[in-house]
């Protein structure tokens, strides 16, 4: 994971050293840079009109040249980089959608409901022609989503109830703007009454009641009351003018950060003693002036500070960010982190999108899980201060040269979002080159795995290692994988069902004790020095046969019947008297001494010597239901029930990993029952 953020911060890096070339190269070819001042009047008259349409001022009374250029710098200073971003804006022709309501509730869910923004809504009602055409209105929505407003049809034919409740009997327009100052609050919906029906005079409509939630001041008195007055708002921004009623897209600003920024309008259009803003330092007419608890920030003199919607919606959202701000920000980062296991992950194609989607989820699982309880920290009164101390922190950082730069870089990037993605891959092949040069030096033998190979690994690995047993008998120390990788940590939280179903390996089988079951007295004492002897090379042989290969014998259950000797199965009846004998009772008394103790000098008894300490003494299988013959291969439980080697193999790879008899784990340590070992000369009472 660190390694991930580190090439995402370098990348970011590459972001920004290729901002400055790009500056300077423009600056090596035209000798400007974007943050250079225009001259309005080097201007033509189309390029003004762009201007004020991007800025929100209405210029339809203004034939001349001279009035449209005057209102221009009324507005505020023309930078290149604003006049750049309004061309490229104009030549775009792309269509911009407009919602179809389909009825009441969906009409509610998006505009009544709706606190922090505004909508302008066509109203068609039953049998009559729409009050705005389909080429007026395309202008209509096209002029209007440049500020943030958004635009929907309501055909009365699909809810004629609702029409006639609100009263739309004739076709009209709808505006629904935040009844209040407070975020989150009600809003109204306002009908439009005018005669003319144009673009120009139905967009002065909006921006004039949009307008009006502004707080405007006409005078010095007012002026230096409001300056001095300390209320709610911690941020507040000041736009001194000599306009009739600010731009559009600073009303929309300020319906935009409701309860959060407040927007105050200054206008100095009529003021004879401007003396007050001289000493509250306010030299240049117009001016946008940002107030707050550390001091006063002129908006327009770093880079990237246009008089746009776009660029002070950054800059606020920067300064005052709402928790949805933070969410998707670290959203974007999280996600740009993960994609970066795509060039990290060497080796087949499959397997690079295969640990993608892993990380994927894990990591916005990871966030999503993150993030609830620092949303239940913040509605809690005690952390007041630190939220406080935490915007101040943000102000203080944010009104940097540094900052204005990383603002500058993101509306360009987020302009031209071809060339982040393509400098995005470009950065994900060089980590791709170097890592796989890395790992062939290092003779890495996944960087040349195909997908077949690799997808037969991935199934090996997730049927066998993927959980280990919750407690082992082996005495081995108890060390966790998650202590040298933290990652198989957090897979195992982003699915959370995987802890109720775990995997457990096989490899323990391996470690059970095993031995060969020997009768006594069956053989002359030469014959069973030879006899032990061959048994014992068997045995050496059949271990080395059965556990040469982990896979040969866990994983491949056919294998393992075929493997074992015939004579670890079958054996002569006459070479086997103690089994002979056992098998001639009946079965309700074979059934009673199955799990008994042999104590007769009749029957020929079983070589106990030969079991481990902690075993059950037993001559019959409960798996098979078979005796124990003579040099049959046993194994036995933790628990202490034995069963054939043969038989509990398969009964514990099928998946059932417990004893039969006992349910006992197979691989969890008991204690050894204290059991009384028997004599050759015990004698039944």
């Amino acid at each position: 994971m660190w390694l991930k953020l580190f090439f995402l911060l370098l990348y970011f890096l590459v972001l920004f050293v290729l901002a400055r070339f790009f500056e300077a190269i423009v600056w090596y070819e035209t000798g400007i840079f974007a943050t250079q001042l225009v001259d309005p009047v080097a201007l033509s008259f189309k390029k003004l009109k762009t201007i004020l349409e991007c800025r929100g001022l209405g210029y339809s009374g203004l034939p001349e040249k001279k009035d449209v250029r005057e209102l221009v710098e009324k507005s505020g200073d023309l930078m290149e980089g604003e006049l750049y971003s309004a061309l490229k804006e104009e030549e775009a022709s792309e269509s911009v959608s407009s919602t179809n309501f389909s009825g009441e509730m969906h009409f509610y869910e998006l505009v009544e409901d709706t606190k922090d923004g505004i909508w302008l809504v066509q109203v068609i009602a039953n049998d009559r022609s729409p009050l705005v055409g389909k080429i007026h209105w395309e202008k209509m929505v096209k002029k209007v989503s440049r500020f943030g407003i958004r635009t929907g049809t309501f055909n009365c034919s699909s809810d004629p109830r609702y029409c006639r409740r609100r009263g739309w009997v004739r076709s009209t327009l709808i505006m629904s703007v935040p009844q209040t100052s407070t975020s989150k609050g009600k809003v109204m919906l306002k009908e439009y009454s005018g005669r003319k029906i144009e673009v120009e005079h139905i967009f002065k409509w909006i921006t004039a009641h949009a307008a009006s939630r502004i707080k405007t001041i006409y005078n010095a008195e007012r002026l230096k009351e409001e300056w001095n007055k300390s209320d709610q708002y911690w941020v507040k921004i000041y736009l001194f003018a000599n306009l009739d009623q600010p731009p559009a897209f600073f009303s929309a600003l300020s319906i935009k950060f409701t309860g959060r920024v407040e927007f105050i309008f200054v206008n100095v259009e009529n003021w004879d003693n401007k003396s007050y803003m001289t000493d509250i330092g306010i030299y240049n007419m117009p001016s946008y002036i940002l107030r707050t608890p550390e001091g006063i920030y002129r908006y327009g003199n770093h880079t990237g500070e246009f008089i746009s919607l776009q660029a002070m919606d950054s800059f606020l959202r920067s300064l005052q960010p709402e928790v949805n701000d933070l969410f998707v920000l670290s959203l974007v980062l999280v996600n740009l982190m993960a994609w970066m296991d795509l060039f990290i992950t060497q080796g087949a194609t499959i397997k690079r999108f295969v640990v993608l989607i892993s990380t994927l989820g894990t990591y916005n699982s990871l966030l999503i899980i993150s993030w609830l309880p620092v949303l239940g920290f913040l509605q809690l009164p005690y952390l007041d201060s630190f939220y406080e101390y935490s915007l101040k922190l943000l102000r203080y950082s944010n009104t940097t040269t540094l900052a204005s730069w990383v603002r500058a870089d993101w509306m360009f990037y987020s302009s031209h979002p071809a060339l982040f993605l393509s400098t995005y891959l470009g950065h994900g092949l060089l980590i791709d080159y170097f890592e796989k040069k890395r790992r062939r030096n290092n003779n890495n033998d996944e960087v040349n795995a195909n997908n077949l190979e690799w997808l037969s690994s991935l199934w090996d690995w997730y049927t066998s290692y993927l959980f280990h047993p919750i407690a082992s008998f082996q005495n081995f120390p108890v060390e966790s994988d998650w202590d040298e990788d933290p990652d198989l940590f957090l897979e195992r939280l982003a699915f959370p069902d995987l802890w109720l179903h775990p995997l457990i390996p096989t490899d323990y089988i391996k470690n059970l004790p095993m031995w060969r079951f020997k009768c006594l007295g069956v053989q002359s004492e030469e014959e069973m020095s030879e006899g032990s002897q061959d048994i014992e090379n068997d045995s050496d042989s059949e271990n080395t046969d059965t556990f040469s290969s982990e896979k040969e014998v866990f994983e491949d259950k056919q294998s393992i019947v075929h493997n074992s000797p015939g004579g670890a199965s079958h054996c002569d009846a006459e070479a086997c008297s103690c089994a002979n004998k056992y098998c001639q009772t009946s079965p309700y008394e074979r059934k009673g001494r199955s799990f008994g103790l042999y104590n007769t000098n009749e029957d020929m008894e079983p070589d106990w010597l030969a079991w481990p300490a902690d075993m059950l003494h037993c001559t019959e299988c409960v798996v098979c239901l078979e005796n124990f013959e003579n040099g049959c291969l046993l194994m036995g439980l933790p628990c202490g029930h034995v069963f054939h080697q043969n038989c509990i193999v398969m009964w514990l790879a099928g998946g059932r990993h417990c004893c039969p008899v006992c349910r006992w784990p197979s691989y969890k340590k008991k204690q050894p029952y204290a059991q009384h070992q028997p004599l050759s000369n015990d004698v039944p009472s």
